[in-house]
Parts: structure tokens; C-alpha cells; sequence
């Protein structure tokens, strides 16, 4: 008799994330979990490895936020300039989330529809926490740019930072309708034009 085939839990969490990835917490059955990991697993060892559902998706955030939600950190490199920031973020962003190989679109930005009980409103927090970090990551860069004088001073800065905000979380919806990276590159340079009219006349 051959060996028992050895329960990879690394790369169990990597499947099972891009599993809630494509449908939601709450839409990602035990049965399909069970299913995709690893190409199949017992009720008992599931349990064994994860403890339960609700601890699965924790570590399947955990993952997410640590690899592919870093896409937006150059928001807080501060030898950036605060509009090449901003647009090197929704590039960034629109080619992870448009690339093959994974669900499209952005587990974070997905995170406010996969999980709308309001008793599992504290198993998304982490992706709620990441949505602000960027929402405050944006409003950095902007007010940077007022401070530095890319900016007239009169700019509303929140209002501002909202723009690209909601610009960045839409991007998740046309990439689950299949909208390409090169139709959102051209949505990005007319987007990063409200920065622009911002701008102080030189």
C-alpha cells in the first residue's frame, strides 16, 4: 500500500481563498470547501486542520491582505509623488485584478458584499479595516499634494480622495464583468485629470 497523501494546509488556505474570493463568504459552502481543497477532504480533517468555516476565511483574509491586496501600498511611499502614488496604485490594482490565473476583480473591494448578516460583520472587519487603510492612504497622497503646492490650496482634499476611492472599488464590478486592463488604463488617465484640474496654473 502507497503512503497517505499528505494534507498540504498552505495550500489548502490558498485554494479555499481563491474560493471565497470568486463567491463570498456566505455563498462558499462546506460542501464546496471540501470539495477544493486539496482535492477533496473529510469532514474530520477539516475541522482537524481549520476548526471551522468562520476560521478558514479569517486566515484566507489574512493572505489576501498580506499578498495580493499590497498592490495599493505604494500609497504610503512617501519618495513618491503623491499623483504617481495615486495612479501607480489604481494601475497597480486594475492589472491584479483583470490578470489570469485568479478570481478577477478584488476580494477587498468584494469584501462589503460577501458577507451582509450582520452577525458576520465581524468576520469581514479585516477586509473592512484594509478598505479605510486605503480610503486614508488616498487622502494622504492628496493632502501631500496640497502641502507640496501640486495642489491649489483651496482643493477639498476628502472630496478629492473620495474620486479615486470610489473610482478604485469600481473597478472591482467591471472586472467581474469582464472588462479588460487596457479599458481601465484609459479610465485611469481620465481619472487622474481630476487631479490635474486641481492643479495650480503654472
Amino acid at each position: 500500500m502507497g503512503r497517505p497523501r499528505r494534507f498540504d494546509r498552505d495550500q489548502a488556505i490558498e485554494e479555499a481563498m481563491y474560493l471565497f474570493w470568486e463567491y463570498g463568504y456566505e455563498s462558499t459552502s462546506l460542501a464546496q470547501l471540501k470539495a477544493g481543497l486539496g482535492g477533496g477532504i473529510s469532514a474530520p480533517s477539516f475541522y482537524a486542520a481549520f476548526e471551522s468555516k468562520e476560521a478558514l476565511f479569517k486566515a484566507c483574509c489574512d493572505r489576501y491582505l498580506a499578498s495580493f491586496s499590497q498592490v495599493t501600498s505604494c500609497l504610503w511611499d512617501a519618495e513618491l509623488e503623491p499623483r504617481v502614488a495615486i495612479e501607480t496604485a489604481l494601475l497597480r490594482s486594475a492589472r491584479m485584478q483583470t490578470e489570469r490565473g485568479h478570481p478577477s476583480g478584488c476580494m477587498v473591494g468584494l469584501g462589503a458584499l460577501s458577507a451582509v448578516r450582520p452577525e458576520h460583520a465581524a468576520l469581514v472587519e479585516p477586509l473592512t479595516r484594509s478598505r479605510a487603510r486605503t480610503r486614508a492612504g488616498l487622502l494622504a497622497c492628496v493632502q501631500r499634494g496640497i502641502k507640496q503646492g501640486s495642489l491649489t490650496p483651496d482643493t477639498s482634499a476628502r472630496a478629492l480622495a473620495m474620486v479615486f476611492d470610489s473610482f478604485l472599488l469600481g473597478l472591482s464590478l467591471l472586472a467581474r464583468d469582464g472588462v479588460g486592463y487596457t479599458a481601465m488604463k484609459a479610465a485611469i488617465g481620465q481619472v487622474m485629470r481630476h487631479w490635474d484640474i486641481a492643479a495650480p496654473v503654472r
